[in-house]
């Protein structure tokens, strides 16, 4: 794998809550020199990234339910249009965790499909990435989640927050891989810090990583 295949599918992310407009200044900065695919913000940085990066190739991504999942459908979908208002290009929302566990799968998918056309609505083109937090499921239940993103219209299945147990794991994403059609991609997200991590994931089937370390991760394959 090249740098530049490398950097093109990662997520420059930073979702810490004490991040300043000077920090999401320098992760833009990052991303277009290193072109990534997307920068990573809470919704309150979105509008600021998306005017630093306006003509670049890196895309504004943010986050929806962030980080629990527990908001109400009809919130979630009032803050992924304004998200996309502000600018952001992709949205990666948490799904109702405990509607998923009690089996309440009209829930979860009703959830997901309500942020899916509030994107679409105005950005046809725009990206929704589900968060499922795979720390907090079984193997039955991560499976359910693949087949209800896929009902509701999403793009992508992401592994984790990297606020809740756990991060991304090859054996979590070659789970995913398996049970979804191949035009839904795998994002893994949560501790990704090194290099030989990073492969392994590609390898096992994950097409975005959502890491903040991701110059680090290119270094380290140029060291390689």
């Amino acid at each position: 794998m090249t740098r530049i295949q490398l950097a093109a599918m990662i997520d420059h992310t930073l979702l810490k809550p004490t991040a300043t407009t000077r920090d999401i200044q320098q992760l833009c900065a990052e991303a277009m020199r290193e072109g990534f695919a997307a920068v990573c913000v809470n919704p309150a940085h979105v509008e600021y990234a998306a005017k630093i990066l306006a003509g670049s190739t890196v895309a504004v991504c943010t986050v929806i339910g962030f980080p629990l999942g527990a908001t109400t459908p009809s919130v979630k979908r009032k803050e992924a249009a304004e998200a996309i208002r502000n600018g952001a290009r992709e949205v990666d929302m948490v799904l109702n965790i405990g509607a998923l566990k009690e089996g309440n799968h009209d829930l979860v998918a009703a959830d997901i499909r309500g942020v899916v056309e509030a994107v679409t609505a105005l950005l046809p083109d725009g990206l929704v990435k589900v968060i499922i937090e795979t720390g907090y499921l079984n193997h039955e239940e991560k499976i359910t989640a693949c087949r209800l993103v896929q009902q509701a219209g999403a793009h992508f299945v992401k592994t984790s927050t990297g606020f809740g147990p756990g991060g991304a794991t090859v054996e979590d994403v070659q789970l995913l891989r398996e049970n979804l059609t191949p035009e839904i991609g795998v994002k893994a997200s949560g501790g990704i810090r090194t290099t030989g991590q990073a492969l392994a994931l590609i390898r096992a089937g994950a097409s975005r990583l959502g890491t903040s370390a991701g110059p680090a991760l290119l270094a380290g394959l140029q060291a390689r």
